[in-house]
């Protein structure tokens, strides 16, 4: 059954539009394909994938454009998003709301556009599949119902995404995903020389957890450990599951000193919270740390993931329960 649009609540929207953990992400063969396929069988010169955020419009894929964003505020598909229908323009020239656009009597030169907005399960619009000309024209039925149709595969490409992203028992990201936007903060590191600290976490003596109690305990212990990151990290954190106990947070916009501080807060929560098991037991866990902001010498995720392994390893030697910080 098709979700009920919403489209007077735009804090939800940004919200569910988060929840896709697709913004900035490398360009991916199934989206890239889709407008490849817009392009061909509507005969335009341009087609992309544009989400669109709080204040500009991404393009997940594009074909025949060169930019990767533009502001929202030029945007057609931050039109298409406000409907449920299709959204179609004759000729930008000729329409009060385009005819200035810079998108419009500049590169690229828009002058009709066919865009189907994108609709998440929950009914959000958050962005659109879209086909420019830059000629004026009119799109028929069948090219719309077409573009419909390839919009809905779009959609589910989207949400099977975001399910193989995520770790089944914790929800945090998988290690791939979790490497991918590790790559992009290194990225923008290179290029804008952003801060942004990686913390590597290890649950202290977990195999006794499971061998005393089992491994359905286990697996409780480790979803309630990354409920707690959850709780505590900020909107813009983001959580991964390394693999067995070992958990990771990238912190955007932040030091390795101010790292250190919002670990040992959550240290701290940690070691205090009691977490009640499945068959009425109640266990505390404590955690070691490894805490690394990203350098110019990092080329790969694996040069960062070294760079905080080693004082993870140092916190386990020095007594477990604490957090270093790379050198």
């Amino acid at each position: 059954m098709d979700s009920v649009p919403i489209l007077e609540d735009e804090p939800g929207r940004l919200a569910a539009l988060k929840r896709l953990d697709i913004l900035d992400t490398e360009a991916e063969e199934p989206f890239e394909h889709i407008v490849s396929l817009v392009r061909s069988v509507l005969n335009v010169p341009i087609a992309a994938v544009s989400l669109i955020d709080a204040d500009r419009q991404w393009f997940k894929a594009r074909a025949g454009l060169d930019a990767s964003e533009t502001p929202r505020s030029v945007s057609f598909c931050s039109h298409a998003i406000r409907d449920t229908q299709p959204f179609l323009v004759e000729n930008a020239l000729d329409d009060t709301r385009f005819a200035n656009n810079a998108l419009v009597t500049g590169d690229p030169n828009i002058r009709s556009y066919a865009g189907i907005p994108l609709r998440t399960p929950e009914g959000y619009n958050v962005g659109a599949l879209c086909a420019i000309d830059r000629q004026p024209r009119q799109f028929t039925d069948s090219e719309v119902a077409m573009l419909k149709n390839l919009a809905k595969i779009v959609e589910k490409e989207m949400e099977l995404r975001r399910i193989a992203e995520r770790d089944v028992l914790t929800g945090a990201l998988t290690r791939r995903a979790f490497a991918e936007r590790a790559l992009a903060e290194i990225d923008r590191f290179h290029r804008y020389a952003r801060k942004c600290t990686l913390v590597l976490a290890d649950l202290d003596h977990f195999k006794s957890v499971n061998d005393t109690y089992g491994h359905i305990a286990g697996d409780c212990v480790l979803r309630e450990v990354a409920r707690l990151v959850t709780d505590m990290k900020r909107d813009g954190d983001i959580l991964g599951r390394l693999g067995g106990e070992e958990f990771a947070v990238l912190l955007p916009e932040t030091s390795a000193a101010s790292a250190c501080a919002a670990v040992e807060r959550f240290r701290r929560k940690l070691e205090e919270h009691s977490i009640a098991l499945p068959g009425g037991e109640v266990l505390k866990v404590t955690a070691s740390f490894g805490i690394a902001e990203v350098k110019s010498v990092f080329s790969s995720v694996d040069d960062w993931l070294e760079a905080a392994d080693k004082p993870l390893y140092a916190a386990k030697r020095l007594g477990r329960n604490r957090a270093e910080t790379a050198d």
